[in-house]
């Protein structure tokens, strides 16, 4: 019984350490005064989404209007050949 009591006391001692320093963290964390909140990060993400599908649009015109006609008829031309 002895050994039983010993075990249940370490594990609410490590149970009770474990929480504290938990409560330290959140603690920390709450009373933090940086500047970067939810609004900033989002409106980084925002921006990164609408400079990406930008970039994606800008490349599909390029390819669709310039490279694509242009490989289409160079590969015609190197097999249309006669004799």
């Amino acid at each position: 019984m002895d050994k039983l009591n010993h075990m249940v006391n370490k594990l609410t001692v490590s149970v009770y350490v474990r929480g504290e320093c938990i409560k330290r963290k959140v603690t920390k964390i709450l009373s933090e005064k940086k500047g970067e909140g939810f609004v900033d990060t989002a409106l980084k993400i925002l921006i990164s989404v609408v400079v990406g599908a930008l970039l994606l649009a800008g490349l599909y015109t390029l390819f669709k209007d310039n490279i694509l006609p242009t490989l289409t008829q160079r590969i015609n031309s190197l097999f249309n050949y006669a004799g």
